[in-house]
């Protein structure tokens, strides 16, 4: 597999990643370099380190992983998702942004969207891949596209005001039953 199949295959797993944190970015009232940084290392890092242990694991999982991953994903986005609706609606007053990009919830969404990387790595053991160029290209696209993806939000978020938050929750949700449909064929 080339360079050119292996950035393309970076892009459509960092689209999801990027699609979050637009949506993460809407919900901010202010935003700062250390957001979109943040963001981008560990959505970026997860998108790397997936493919890499899915490498790893190879056929012996393959099956369960495939079988479950749309499942994990959407009940993590929709958990996340209506969350950032119930804060919005029923929230304290006081700036939380910096409690959105606590550990547990960075930890969350990038398991969240990055699960479907997990099955590409398990399909890079039975082609001739690099693994190490490979996860190097995901990561790095990854991290670029959503650390992006915040300050677009941002743009966005300003002209929706005090429901950005409602629109970032629904975005997360919508992303989860995309992946759902997909999985199951319904399309």
């Amino acid at each position: 597999m080339g360079i050119i199949e292996i950035i393309l295959i970076a892009i459509s797993l960092a689209m999801d990643a990027f699609a979050v944190s637009v949506g993460k970015g809407l919900s901010l009232r202010t935003i700062e370099p250390r957001h979109a940084l943040k963001v981008g290392v560990w959505f970026g890092g997860f998108q790397a380190l997936m493919p890499l242990i899915g490498y790893y694991l190879g056929r012996s999982f393959a099956g369960v992983v495939v079988s479950v991953d749309h499942w994990i994903a959407f009940g993590l986005l929709l958990l996340i998702g209506l969350n950032m609706i119930r804060e919005t609606i029923w929230g304290d007053e006081e700036d939380d942004s910096a409690s959105d990009f606590g550990i547990r919830t960075m930890f969350v969404m990038a398991v969240a969207t990055s699960i479907d990387a997990l099955a590409v790595g398990v399909s890079f053991a039975f082609l001739d891949v690099n693994i190490w160029v490979s996860v190097l290209v995901i990561g790095l696209v990854t991290l670029l596209l959503s650390a992006s993806g915040i300050y677009l939000g941002r743009i966005f978020g300003s002209r929706l005001g005090d429901k950005a938050g409602i629109v970032g929750g629904v975005v997360l949700i919508a992303i989860g039953v995309k992946i759902l449909v997909e999985h199951l064929n319904f399309l």
